[in-house]
Parts: C-alpha cells; structure tokens; sequence
C-alpha cells in the first residue's frame, strides 16, 4: 500500500484500487448522507455531550491510542484551576476548544490541543455544589454553552464566555420558579448533573433535599433561545394525572423530591428521553406518602418534543432505603434470536443491570418479583414485593454474613464480628427498625455510581465500576420539640449522624466545627450546602442562627420566636459506613470491582479488583479494590479508561476484551471523574478532571490532565483516518459484518 503524506486533505492522493472497490460498493452514493456521514465523524472526533453522545454509552470510535502503543502514552498539557474542592466533572470538546468547570462552578474553555486558556466565566455565584459537567447546543452560526451554578441555569457565548442577555433574566434562569411551591427563596434545587439538548430545548432534572421540606422533581425543559418553560414533567402527579392515586391525596402539594439528579440519555432520532429518578423525601420513613410513590425511583421514557410518558419501570415501591437510580442509562443495539433490538440498559445501586426495549419498555431479560418482609415502625407501610433482574448476576454481593466479614488481621477480624452480630443483615429490602442497625451491602454508595457505564455498541458489552463496601443505618424517634438540637437532627443528623461525628469522608464530622469556621461561612453553607450537602434555605432567620449555636457550643434551648418545624414521627439516625477501627472496610475485598457483562447473553466476559490502597499494597495486599466515583469510557482502539478510585490516584487503561492493565499513571489528585477521549489536528488525547476530595488524608484540588501519545508517534493510524475522511463513510456509522471487518484489514 503507498505511504500517504501527513496532509490528508488532498483529494489528488490516489487509494489502492483495491479500497475503492469496497468504497464503490458500500458509499450511499450521491446524496445527502455523504454530508451527514461527514458530519458524524467530526461529531465522533469531538466530545460534544456529557457521557460522549446523547445515548451516553461513553463510547468513542477514536483508535489512534490502541493496545499496542497505549504504553507509550506521555502527559500532553495540564490545566490547574488554582481552586480547592474536588472535581467530578467531565469536560466537553467541540471542534478543537475544551469546555469545563472549576470546583466553585466557574466555566472556562481551553485550547484542547495546549491547555492553553480561552476566557473563564465567573457568576459570582461561588457554588461548591457537585457540578458533573455542561451542556452545547449550536444552529451552525449560534453556538451556547448551558452551565448550571447552584439553583441557576446560564447560556454564555461559546466563543468568549459571556452571558447571553436574551436567555432569562440577563442570561440566567432560576430552577427554583415554576415548581408550585411557595415562597420561592425557600425551595432548594441545585444543578449537578448537566441538562440534555434536543433539538431548540435544554432539559433539566436537578439535585433536591432528601428530608423535609423538599420541593417536588419536575423534568422541565426550557427554549434554548430565550429560557422559557416550554413543558414540564410532574414526577409527583398532580390530580387526574397517570400516578397520582399510588400517593396520598395531598402529596404533590407537600411531598417533594423524586427528582432527576443524575442526568439523562436521549434517543436523537426517534426523539425519545429516558430519565432515571431519586427516591422521595424523606428517604428513610415513608408515613407520609403511603403508596408506591410513583414517578420516584423510575426509569421514565418521555416524548423529547413535549414530556408526555411513553413508558415507564418503577425499580423500587415505596422506596425506604435511598436506592435511587444513580445515573443516566446507556442506549445500545443487542442481538435476540438474530435480530439487533434497541434497548436502553440501567445500573442499580443494589448492583444490578436492567435492560429493556427502548421503544416499549418490554424487559429483555426476565424480572423476578419478589416478597419482602413488612415494616414493624408505626405509621409505615412498606410495599410487598420489588422487582430484581434475573439476569445478569449482580455485580455486587447481596447479602453479608459472619463468613464476609475482613480476615486483614485476628484482631481486626475479631473486632468486625464483635460489631456484626449487633447488626441484622437480611440482604435487600428489609426494612429499617426503630434502634437497631440494619445492614445496607452494597452500601448506600454502590454498588453501581453517578459516574455510570460504558458500552461498546460494537459487542453489546458494558462496563460498570462498583462499590462493594456495607453500611448500616436505623431510625429513632424524633423528640418533636422546637429546639437546635431538633432542627439539627431533623436536617444534619441524617449524614452527620445524632453526636456530630458524621461518617468521614463522604460524611465530615462536625465537632469543633466552630473553631475551623466563622460564623458567615458555615451560614452560607446552611443556605447553599456544600459537596454533597444540599442548602436549607427554608429555615428562618432565627432558626439559622440557633443551629449555628448549636454547632458552635452544643447548647440547645427551645425556641420561642420561630414556629415549630414540621418534622416526621422518626428520623434516620444517620449513614454509618462499616470501617474496621484502621478505617478500612470491615468486609472482605474485594471493595471495589471492574465488570465487563455481554448483555446480548447476560454473561460476564470478565470482573476484576478494581483500586488499591497505598499502604495495603505496600504490605503485599495489592488485589483490595477499593470505592470508585466516576465512570469508564470504551474505545475503538480496543481500551477501557477509567480513574475513579479513591485512594490510589491513579488512571488506568485496561484491554476492553481481557481485563488486562495495559498502562496506568498517577494523578495529582484522585480522579473522582469520567474522562473523555477527542482529536485535534489528527492527534487523539485522552482528558481527565483530578480534584480528589474522597480521601479525608489528602487536600483536594482541581487539575485537568490531558494524555496523548508523543508528536511524532500521532500520525500512526492517520493514513487509515485519510481514508475515512476520503470515502465519506464513518467508522461507527459502518458497521460491517465480523468476516467483512477481518478481510479490510488484511487489504
């Protein structure tokens, strides 16, 4: 075959006879899909979508960094934001300029080849909320980027960074309006999943309170031209709509949450939107919303075009255990009896894989309605029975015995069945008793994450990170007073736990909390949260400056000038992560695993530990795995990326077939992230957002790291890219059959 030169745009380079053939033979000729091909390959060189594309299968048809030269991988730029915090976002890239956020929520776009800064915008909104990533939308000539910065939603200018005044109010709405509920200063929603662009809408879910008051989760989509609410989704019915008898009458005016705060994945052409949702507020003690508390804890599918309900599944009934969906879906093409469906495939916390016909609704592989038993707490109803996959397999364990618990040393081991036979471990579903603690496993993070799947469209494998690490929890009465130390337990003790001591890291303690912060900061914190903290700016003046009283000395006296705060009979005692006395999982590993499942058959291809702690390995004990957040992403070139996990900063790239580590480096701070893979200039580079924040031993940050194999090596497979870009004809877009793909190569 002749060597073509660096500069493949020439159309006077003549490809071997033998290629044009195949090209005659497989063009779609002089029409219009010639332009739309070229469109979609420059779209598959980009990352222009949270997830890589609106069906969110991670996925890019980039091969340039393949098996055999991954090894040779180098750091091409690096992006510090000069900011503390963490980062878990992943950035976009459209046409050779990368678009990302700061762990205060500031956006800024970079030159994606250098790392060289663009222009950075600064609300002046300071959010310190979760923020996993930004949303592009473009006529050809307009060209938006949609941020989110706290309970706002901004549309800047692509190409300098500023505001757009005719979107909203001076180019910003406010997701707190248009919930119905009142006042709306004292609602609490938070973007910290971006929204999904069709066509001229941006569609947003959002991050809603887990107590009381919450608003309610409305799917709401606004004109990407000038912010105005064009349809809006009810998540909890209102009357006469689908759902609203598995609620209490009065529920859609007082219960709230149900809400999308994962993100979504969007079928383009047919235009159809799938949404997964949260449990309702509170999550732990359902008295108040006795039903099956539809649209909560669901995988709707909704027309695009005007919200209405194709389909829905509701995972859980009446959900008392916080088993929310906890990221988007993925959409994928397998193969049933020889024919390729479209299907739709969503990850549980519980460690399941759901998968459906995206059309219908109609599983694809059986579901198991199973009996539970009933709650023993007055006022509770739980449902009888909930649905679980019967394939594949989990991907976490399900139930924790004597047998499971950690054998890292006598004593530690000793001290774990000590503390496990207090605990009733059932595995799932059981309900949570009045003062005894029941065992979550997998925990209340994991076993699948907000970072989400990959999936290869080309074999119908996913690829899922989990957590395999217990929790427990229990309720308490509440003691109905209107004092600081019932406000506290009724909002804060649900994560920090009834004595301040929280569940580090995820959870902070707040002891002496005083003395690390003034009285301004934790304020404003109260008002807008903070991490994984959602604000409550619901409470009064009065009851603000009593609880930071509270916090500061431990005093609590009944408030006389504030009004009683509605409370539940029994409140959650707090999430408590079951850590041997060294802060290590008190379980046997592995903690945290990487899973490849075929689900055109249900059957794994393969599952590995996945992460390690430093000081373990140091010791020998290198196969932990340890919790990750942030997903995977699959490419053509034959890899799996992922950063992830928590303790070992490391990123990592496997052999998508095998499980095998072929590469892997350390990062200035974990990887809590999904990373994304674009080319410019016929360089392809891998990008991942660094922060930490998951490791209560190390300081967090925000460093964007980009990778890519050196200069000289970039132009390995650019003769095979020339010759895509020559015949018109996407690599994703063509799928040949297996012998067809076999016999190109060897030409």
């Amino acid at each position: 075959m002749r060597t073509f030169e660096k500069n493949c745009n020439s159309r006077e380079r003549l490809l071997p006879s033998v290629f044009i053939v195949l090209v005659i033979a497989l063009s779609p000729g002089p029409t219009s899909a010639g332009q739309e091909s070229s469109a979609i390959e420059k779209q598959q060189r980009d990352w222009p979508v949270y997830g890589g594309a609106p069906d969110n299968d991670h996925y890019s048809s980039l091969a340039q960094i393949n098996r055999d030269n991954v090894k040779q991988l180098t750091l091409a730029w690096s992006y510090d934001t000069g900011e503390e915090g963490g980062l878990e976002t992943s950035p976009l890239t459209v046409s050779g300029v990368l678009y990302a956020l700061t762990p205060t929520q500031k956006v800024f776009a970079l030159d994606a080849a250098t790392g060289k800064e663009l222009w950075k915008f600064d609300s002046g909104v300071n959010g310190s909320q979760p923020n996993r990533g930004l949303a592009y939308w473009s006529d050809g000539k307009d060209k938006r980027i949609l941020a989110g910065a706290l309970n706002f939603l901004y549309a800047l200018e692509a190409t300098t960074g500023r505001p757009i005044p005719e979107f909203g109010t001076q180019g910003r709405i406010d997701l707190r309006e248009n919930l119905g509920r009142e006042p709306v200063s004292a609602q609490s929603i938070y973007l910290t999943s971006p929204g999904i662009v069709y066509k001229d809408l941006i569609i947003v879910g959002g991050r809603n309170p887990e107590t009381l008051p919450a608003p309610p989760g409305d799917i709401r989509a606004y004109d990407v031209l000038t912010g105005k609410l064009r349809w809006s989704f009810h998540t909890i019915p209102h009357p006469g709509e689908f759902g609203y008898k598995t609620w209490p009458r009065q529920a859609w005016k007082t219960s709230g949450a149900a809400n999308n705060w994962a993100g979504m994945a969007l079928d383009s052409q047919r235009g159809i939107l799938y949404v997964p949702t949260g449990s309702a507020a509170f999550d732990f003690y359902g008295a108040d919303r006795i039903g099956d508390d539809l649209f909560a804890n669901c995988l709707i599918a909704l027309n695009a075009e005007t919200g209405k309900k194709i389909w829905y599944f509701q995972g859980v009934h009446h959900d008392i255990w916080d088993r929310d969906f906890p990221s988007p879906p993925a959409l994928l093409a397998v193969n049933r009896d020889g024919k390729d469906v479209e299907a739709v495939a969503q990850t549980t916390k519980q460690g399941f894989v759901y998968l459906f016909d995206r059309l219908t609704g109609k599983p694809l592989f059986p579901i198991d309605v199973r009996k539970y038993p009933g709650s023993t707490v007055p006022g509770e109803r739980t449902s009888a029975t909930q649905p679980l996959p019967a394939r594949p397999a989990p991907f976490a364990r399900q139930l924790l015995t004597e047998k499971m618990l950690t054998n890292r040393t006598p004593e530690v081991h000793r001290w774990a069945l000590e503390q496990f036979k207090k605990f009733r471990s059932k595995g799932q579903f059981v309900p949570f008793a009045i003062g005894i603690d029941t065992v979550i496993f997998p925990g209340f993070d994991g076993g699948a994450e907000w970072g989400g799947p990959a999936v290869d469209p080309e074999t119908g494998i996913i690829y899922i990170n989990s957590n395999d690490v217990a929790w427990t929890g229990a309720l308490a009465p509440n003691t109905g007073k209107n004092s600081p130390r019932s406000i506290y337990l009724s909002q804060c003790g649900v994560c920090h736990g009834e004595n301040l001591t929280g569940s580090p890291p995820d959870f902070p303690s707040l002891i002496g909390i005083g003395k690390r912060l003034t009285w301004p900061q934790m304020a404003a914190i109260i008002k807008n949260g903070k991490g994984r903290m959602t604000g409550f700016p619901n409470l009064t003046a009065d009851q603000t400056f009593a609880l930071l009283d509270y916090l500061a000395s431990g005093e609590s006296k009944e408030l006389k000038s504030s009004a009683p705060r509605t409370a539940m009979k029994y409140r959650f005692t707090g999430y408590h992560k079951f850590l041997d006395p060294d802060g290590y999982p008190a379980v046997a590993p592995p903690w945290g695993t990487l899973n490849a499942i075929n689900l055109n058959t249900g059957e794994y291809v393969w599952k590995i530990p996945f992460g390690e702690y430093p000081d373990l390995a140091a010791e020998g004990q290198t196969d932990t795995g340890t919790e990750s957040y942030g997903g995977p992403i699959v490419t053509a070139g034959g890899l799996l990326f992922i950063g992830a996990t928590n303790f070992d900063k490391q990123f990592r790239a496997y052999d998508k077939s095998t499980g095998e580590l072929l590469w892997q480096t350390t990062l200035p701070f974990s990887g809590n992230a999904t990373p994304a893979t674009y080319e410019v200039n016929g360089r392809q580079f891998v990008v991942i957002a660094a922060g930490g924040g998951k490791d209560p031993k190390s300081r967090s940050g925000g460093v964007y790291v980009a990778f890519a194999l050196p200069a000289e090596s970039s132009n390995v497979l650019q003769n095979a890219d020339c010759m895509t870009k020559a015949s018109g004809i996407s690599r994703r877009s063509l799928r040949l059959p297996l012998w067809l793909r076999a016999g190109v190569l060897l030409l």
